[in-house]
């Protein structure tokens, strides 16, 4: 069970760095600085951007207490809750919005990963 509780961990601060990175780069503007060392400047000063960074670290850590206590071919078929737990947050927060295409892909990955924790 404590892998599962580190896989879950592991995926949902995934997801939050998504959405932490994107919050980032909303705030940053939508256009792209005129080169790269303006642009490294302001993604490593945005808070942000470096929590999101922050999570995605902390994310590995746990990914690895998960790959040491269950086999790879059981626990990557999870990863794919993260595309739904980032849909959720993308609604929630970032006010994105839902067509029934998406909704149907998100009901699609949801049975997969079902069928694949159930084999």
């Amino acid at each position: 069970m404590q892998a599962y509780a580190f896989a879950f961990s592991s995926i949902l601060l995934g997801a939050a760095g998504q959405v932490l990175m994107k919050l980032g780069t909303n705030k940053l503007g939508g256009e792209m600085m005129p080169s790269l060392v303006p642009m490294l400047r302001a993604m490593l000063t945005s808070p942000f951007i470096m929590a999101g960074l922050m999570c995605y670290g902390i994310s590995a850590v746990l990914w690895i207490f998960t790959l040491s206590r269950l086999p790879l071919s059981q626990a990557y078929p999870l990863v794919a809750a993260g595309y739904v737990i980032v849909f959720v947050f993308s609604v929630f927060v970032l006010k994105e919005t839902v067509t029934a295409a998406k909704l149907g892909a998100m009901l699609l990955i949801v049975a997969g990963v079902v069928v694949l924790a159930k084999s």
